[in-house]
């Protein structure tokens, strides 16, 4: 029996890099997607390093002419794709008020119209086949509206929605949709994700509690092999779930959001002392963001 045909978008650093050396450790065949293959030369080494190999796509999700040419390149080399990793994303911080429209575009067509691009490229020959997993990576704050940060906030809870739509609508046709919600994961996103526009000044606030949990999570930031490793058992398993929350603080925070009344979140909210805010944010969600 062949090995599986495994795409991972964003190969090229973090979770997607982890994941697309473990599943190809795990004998999957995997294309992992970059936006510039000179550019993958820590990707190149890790995987000589653990003895597998990833084949290298060129592929922007954010481009239609690069995701129809990128895949063509996928199909002409394997025939056939048996699982999707949809993992390329940005950040965005911004609060609502000072939010450009403009950076709500460019987020929600990396963090959404991405993986929507990727996805009408495989279904039509997983139907056909009738049989195939899509693995949509979205974030703890898909279920939790963090702080400052309203573009990714939107584009992952978009990404959540679409991704629950999906996996009803694919299942008649015997095709897997699982939704991997990492909470804080050792990724260069954190590192190139800092900006605080607070162009207005009134909200510092919120900007700083925003990097107090990322500082937290940092100091404490998941190896994003653990992440691989769930998305192979999404994958595989037999017993599969749509949801699998992962990493620093996932499981714990959207456990907790869960539980926690809308009227306590907007209550959190108003608090205006910052120990205060972090005492509410650890009872409700378990997680100490102080630093």
């Amino acid at each position: 029996m062949s090995a599986p045909v495994t795409v991972v978008t964003g190969a090229n650093s973090g979770i997607g890099r982890a994941t697309a050396i473990h599943l190809a450790a795990a004998g999957h065949r995997v294309l992992g997607t970059v936006r510039s293959t000179a550019k993958a030369e820590k990707l190149r080494v890790m995987s000589a390093e653990a003895g597998v190999e990833v084949e290298l796509v060129e592929l922007d999700v954010a481009d239609d002419d690069s995701v129809r040419d990128g895949f063509a390149d996928i199909f002409e080399r394997a025939g056939r794709v048996d699982h999707l990793v949809n993992n390329a994303g940005v950040g965005g911080n911004a609060t609502v008020e000072e939010c450009p429209v403009s950076l709500y575009e460019e987020v929600m067509n990396v963090n959404l119209l991405g993986p929507v691009r990727c996805i009408q490229a495989v279904l039509p020959q997983m139907r056909e086949r009738g049989s195939g997993s899509i693995v949509n990576v979205t974030s703890v704050v898909g279920r939790l509206a963090a702080l400052a940060q309203s573009p990714y906030v939107a584009s992952k809870w978009a990404f959540e929605g679409l991704s629950e739509e999906l996996a009803q609508e694919v299942a008649p046709f015997g095709i897997r949709v699982a939704i991997v919600q990492p909470g804080i994961t050792k990724s260069a996103i954190f590192a190139k994700n800092i900006d605080a526009p607070n162009s207005t000044g009134a909200y510092d606030m919120h900007y700083r509690r925003m990097f107090q949990m990322y500082a937290a999570g940092m100091a404490n930031a998941t190896d994003p092999f653990e992440v691989g490793k769930v998305i192979l058992h999404a994958i595989t398993t037999d017993e599969p779930r749509l949801r699998y929350p992962v990493s620093w603080g996932g499981p714990e925070i959207i456990g907790g959001r869960a539980r926690l009344s809308d009227e306590d979140w907007v209550a959190m909210g108003a608090t205006t002392d910052d120990a205060e805010y972090i005492a509410r944010f650890r009872d409700a969600f378990g997680v100490d963001i102080s630093t």
